[in-house]
């Protein structure tokens, strides 16, 4: 005689007596019962939904990933956008520094923009030495005339002596001494639109003033076997005292 089973315990053999139906196991209230929480929701309902941006919709116009790609690019520049007008002024003055710097060298050391001036006693010399007409030379110019360029030349029909100076206020004369016939010389130097504009006295010559180049004037002496041009944009003035110092 086999033991007293207590009453929720399930047989182990559910096979029923001979012609009887199979009979299914007791559920336990264990297997029908779902586990609920404080406010009656299943314990485990699953991970939060995550939140999910909106799309950027790209029309028919846009080039493929326009859209999302320019948000993107919106969001990843929006720091330099933002940079103060300070922080531009400090980037450019960073820039500026060394460049005044090198300025300041140049000008201060290197004599930048100053004019190279030259010793124009050589070119007089092969003057002299050539002897093929008088030679003059200023003399008594005060210090704030400076000597840029000379040379002697000798052309086919004749030889130039050229002497270039920078006035004290910084304009252009040019002496010319020649043996050139003058009206072959004078349209040379003066253009063919060098025309005579009067007389000028000056230390006791007979000069004669005429138009030149652009705003140039000249100061034109004759003589038998020279001719001397006094020509630039200079002041009328200074072209007088040039011509005037010639000795």
């Amino acid at each position: 005689m086999e033991p007293a089973q207590p009453a929720d315990r399930v047989p182990a053999d559910p096979t029923p007596p001979d012609g009887q139906p199979p009979v299914p196991p007791a559920a336990g209230p264990a297997a029908d019962a779902v586990p609920a929480t404080d406010a009656g929701r299943p314990a485990d309902d699953g991970p939060e939904p995550a939140v999910v941006e909106p799309a950027v919709v790209a029309s028919a116009g846009d080039p493929p990933g326009g859209r999302a790609t320019a948000a993107r690019a919106g969001r990843a520049e929006k720091p330099r956008s933002e940079r103060s007008p300070k922080d531009m002024a400090l980037s450019l003055l960073v820039l500026l520094v060394p460049i005044a710097l090198l300025l300041a060298f140049y000008r201060g050391f290197l004599g930048g923009e100053q004019p190279t001036t030259v010793d124009a006693a050589p070119a007089y010399e092969q003057a002299r030495a050539a002897n093929v007409f008088p030679v003059t030379e200023p003399s008594g110019l005060g210090s704030g005339w400076r000597t840029v360029s000379a040379s002697f030349r000798t052309v086919d029909d004749g030889a130039n002596l050229r002497v270039g100076y920078l006035t004290p206020e910084g304009r252009g004369a040019q002496l010319v001494q020649s043996n050139v016939p003058p009206e072959r010389l004078l349209p040379a130097e003066l253009t063919a639109e060098g025309q005579p504009q009067g007389p000028a006295e000056l230390g006791g010559a007979n000069w004669q003033r005429y138009t030149g180049r652009g705003n140039e004037q000249a100061l034109v002496l004759l003589e038998p076997n020279r001719t001397v041009i006094v020509v630039g944009d200079a002041r009328d003035n200074e072209l007088r005292e040039l011509a005037g110092a010639l000795r």
